[in-house]
């Protein structure tokens, strides 16, 4: 076969890149032709798994692979190469990061190398380092990706087409149901985000540094036991529960939708930060599914957590808080507890006020602009005035949160429910994260809102709940550029911003 396409009948190695998600039968009776060279499985987005891109761990991918190479009679090597942003370089990380994983003992050649590889845009790559390139699986043949897809679409088709040991692999460790949930999940991206403009690391320095505060306000209220926390980010709230005494002998858990995040939760554990051994950390998105068995979590904490629920909610945000809040008491053991701090809206979200907003610190331009267009969105939206801020606010926040915010001019102030200035007044400083910021809505709910939420799924609030206002960003971020009244000009008192509600089983 490599004579007739002029190949080099010398090569030594095979290689073939991809995600490899799924093995099917046809890359059996391909690979089975090339016995007499080694395989080179060059797994890429090794270090992704529970994202729509790649919802398969690496290890469960190496475990099928090693399976299929026994039954197929190929010797294979299966090295891991991690997540790269699109490159012209991407046959050249490939075959370094090969070289790595095999302590060196691998340098893959175009003299002693092939490569197979269907995608045409990989293969040009390939071919301009000089490495000779063949198709997998020609038109009308299922590729991997195909597969994948009957998997998540619930088809069993698919163990048709996947080889036997993707198929033995995927039922051993259910990887089916884990497909189908993080393909089908309507709230992480394609790479485990909530959106793609989202800048983790600033959450994750955000999240580091609020810990404290947040921890000395709920603290008295966490029971021992089976600790959950919601939404963890990067586990720096379970860090002080872990230092805590009282909880020495509880089970601390993390659960993280993002990637980004839950990757740091994972390397804090592997540094030994946590000093009790019954850590544990899933990246997961609660609204998919039940994680834990009725009534088996002794407290659970949502910290920042339940506005990006109702911000993310897929059909109805009533509907889909509610069945978020359900689920917690089904897995919440009696006497347990679930405590929710968070950003709210207003008491009055509906009434009308005037609003005004400082215009000489920064620019007005005209009108507002796509900042999906720019090249830097941060350094313009920080270069806006308070009040040009407004609108390009209002602009974004109607599409990316599918929010109509109304609002008349009137003189120098502007006419809109009290719940919608709260919402700009409360974002309008998040200029790094500012795409991210308008996808989210604060002041859905209110305080009162978000206890009926809770009563209705079987909670009882706890006296000490109570809806409260940070003074400090009243008072260093918000009265200093603007101001509310009555549309009859009497001055109104901030309103509630946050709250701390402890709902008890």
């Amino acid at each position: 076969m490599l004579r007739r396409k002029g190949l080099a009948a010398v090569a030594e190695y095979l290689l073939f890149p991809g995600r490899h998600h799924v093995l099917t039968r046809f890359q059996g009776d391909f690979l089975r032709q090339f016995a007499d060279r080694t395989v080179v499985w060059a797994v890429t987005s090794a270090n992704h798994r529970t994202t729509k891109r790649n919802p398969v761990a690496f290890d469960r991918r190496e475990a099928a692979i090693e399976r299929f190479s026994v039954a197929e009679g190929i010797r294979s090597l299966v090295v891991g190469v991690v997540d790269t942003p699109p490159t012209d370089e991407f046959a050249e990380v490939t075959v370094k990061a090969i070289e790595a994983g095999t302590d060196d003992l691998v340098r893959l050649t175009p003299e002693n190398t092939v490569v197979a590889c269907s995608t045409p845009e990989v293969s040009k790559l390939y071919e301009k380092l000089g490495y000779s390139v063949i198709g997998v699986e020609p038109d009308g043949t299922a590729r991997p990706w195909d597969v994948l897809l009957l998997i998540a679409a619930g088809n069993e088709q698919w163990k048709e087409l996947a080889h036997p040991a993707t198929v033995d692999v995927f039922e051993r460790y259910a990887l089916d149901a884990h497909v189908a949930r993080c393909v089908n999940d309507p709230v992480v991206g394609d790479d485990g985000g909530l959106t793609t403009t989202r800048d983790y690391k600033t959450y994750a320095d955000a999240f580091e540094t609020a810990a404290d505060r947040k921890w000395l306000q709920i603290k008295d209220f966490v029971r021992p036991g089976r600790i959950l926390d919601i939404g963890c980010a990067t586990g720096a709230t379970l860090q002080l529960v872990d230092r805590d005494p009282r909880f020495h002998e509880s089970d601390l858990i993390g659960v993280e939708v993002a990637r980004h995040l839950f990757a740091e939760c994972e390397h804090k554990k592997e540094q030994g930060l946590f000093s009790n051994p019954n850590v544990y950390f899933y990246q997961r998105n609660m609204l998919g599914s039940a994680v834990f068995p009725p009534r088996s979590i002794d407290t659970t904490l949502t910290l920042a957590l339940t506005h990006e629920i109702w911000s993310y909610a897929d059909g109805s945000r009533p509907d889909t808080v509610q069945r978020f809040a359900d689920a917690l008491y089904a897995h919440t053991a009696p006497n347990g507890v679930w405590i929710n701090s968070d950003v709210c809206g207003p008491d009055e979200p509906d009434r009308p006020v005037v609003l005004r907003l400082d215009d000489s610190d920064g620019e007005n331009p005209d009108g507002v602009v796509e900042l999906e267009a720019l090249d830097d969105a941060a350094a313009y939206v920080g270069k806006l005035s308070t009040r040009a801020r407004f609108f390009q606010f209002a602009h974004d926040f109607r599409r990316n949160a599918k929010v109509p915010l109304g609002y008349d001019v009137r003189a120098d102030g502007l006419v809109l429910r009290l719940a919608d200035a709260m919402d700009f007044l409360t974002r309008k400083d998040y200029v790094d994260n500012w795409l991210s910021e308008t996808h989210e809505q604060f002041c859905g709910l209110n305080f009162a809102g978000w206890s009926a939420v809770a009563e209705r799924a079987g909670f009882t609030i706890d006296p000490a709940s109570t809806a409260w206002r940070n003074d400090w960003v009243i008072a260093n971020r918000i009265a200093p550029v603007a101001t509310i009244t009555t549309p009859e000009g009497d001055p109104i008192d901030w309103p509630a911003t946050h709250q701390l509600l402890i709902a008890r089983r």
